[in-house]
């Protein structure tokens, strides 16, 4: 694997470097050796921060772990990506999608799928016209983290959505 390591307001010491490099080379055993593997350390007050973003054909594994120390959040990283790996394995494989980006023996092996995904409820609403920050008020109003709703300028469906630090975001189809 190739780890590309980089640094917002943090200085990537070797330190840090060789443990971002020792606690990742334990995804080998799954990946190729082309895959790339990068990872954002920041800072922000007193949280530290690690993100790994593995492309592989056509998806994206992604991580990232927050805590008041680095190590501790390399360390939670690895752990969350290989659960990934082990919980969405038949997803990835038996739909041929990036299994090219895989090792044999990762494609080979079977794994308990103990988290299996269900679908345990399901809501219907009526999807009234509303602008973006409409939208965002009454997902407040409703106490959720996203809300679907016909966008009024648009005449499509969007979604908003709450974002770190009390921002919003919006998710709008691209034609």
């Amino acid at each position: 694997m190739n780890i590309t390591i980089s640094g917002k307001n943090i200085e990537i010491t070797d330190g840090l470097r060789a443990a971002v490099t020792e606690k990742l080379s334990k995804l080998e055993r799954y990946f190729t050796p082309d895959t790339n593997v990068i990872v954002t350390l920041s800072v922000e007050k007193e949280r530290q921060k690690i993100e790994v973003t593995i492309p592989v054909k056509g998806k994206i594994i992604r991580s990232e772990q927050v805590s008041n120390d680095m190590y501790v959040s390399i360390d939670l990283v690895e752990e969350v990506i290989e659960r990934q790996l082990r919980k969405y394995k038949t997803k990835i494989i038996d739909k041929k999608q990036a299994a090219s980006n895989f090792q044999k023996t990762y494609i080979d092996n079977d794994y308990m799928e103990n988290e299996e995904i269900r679908i345990v409820r399901t809501k219907k609403f009526d999807i009234k016209p509303m602008y973006p920050e409409d939208a965002c008020v009454q997902m407040e109003l409703l106490g959720h983290s996203f809300f679907v709703f016909m966008n009024a300028d648009t005449d499509q469906v969007n979604v908003v959505y709450k974002r770190k630090g009390n921002t919003y975001g919006l998710i709008e189809p691209e034609n």
